[in-house]
């Protein structure tokens, strides 16, 4: 059995200013932090994943192809997503594994209902979605509560 591994990096600041858009995380809505800056939804989680789904496939995503869509209006992150799956082919994401880095907003009470929507937005079992955080200790931007950044590492299997 032929296995790969993509891996992606993602991170973006937190609006300052007062904004209508929502912070969204992992294909979710949440009310308690900020919005991400960024010409899209700016979900770190799912632009991470499609990064690492394009390092199996070697299709590139987020970069020309999200800002063209960006342009004609399309600006969820789940739409990338469907994009770079649709170049797997017959490859079968069999695990994913998500770290995340932020000082806010506290992402263990989150997890179970991320796991939930990335499981299901890549047609796998929740068992095979992980996700672990940390603060960083204030070592940088991302730990003084400035922005998030994630760290995504997909494995798939040749179908």
């Amino acid at each position: 059995m032929k296995v790969k591994t993509g891996l992606g990096l993602d991170s973006h600041r937190f609006v300052e200013e007062d904004t209508d858009k929502s912070f969204v995380l992992g294909g979710l809505v949440f009310s308690d932090a900020p919005a991400l800056l960024g010409n899209s939804d700016a979900d770190v989680i799912l632009h991470a994943l499609t990064d690492a789904i394009s390092g199996i496939t070697g299709v590139t995503v987020i970069g020309a192809t999200a800002d063209k869509m960006c342009k004609a209006g399309v600006t969820d992150s789940k739409a990338y997503l469907a994009v770079a799956l649709e170049a797997l082919g017959d490859w079968k994401i069999s695990h994913v594994s998500i770290a995340l880095e932020c000082l806010r907003p506290k992402i263990d009470p989150k997890v179970p209902a991320l796991r939930e929507s990335i499981a299901s937005l890549l047609g796998i079992e929740i068992v095979d979605v992980c996700i672990t955080a940390t603060t960083g200790e204030k070592l940088n931007d991302v730990g003084r509560g400035l922005g998030i950044h994630a760290t995504v590492i997909v494995t798939a299997v040749a179908g």
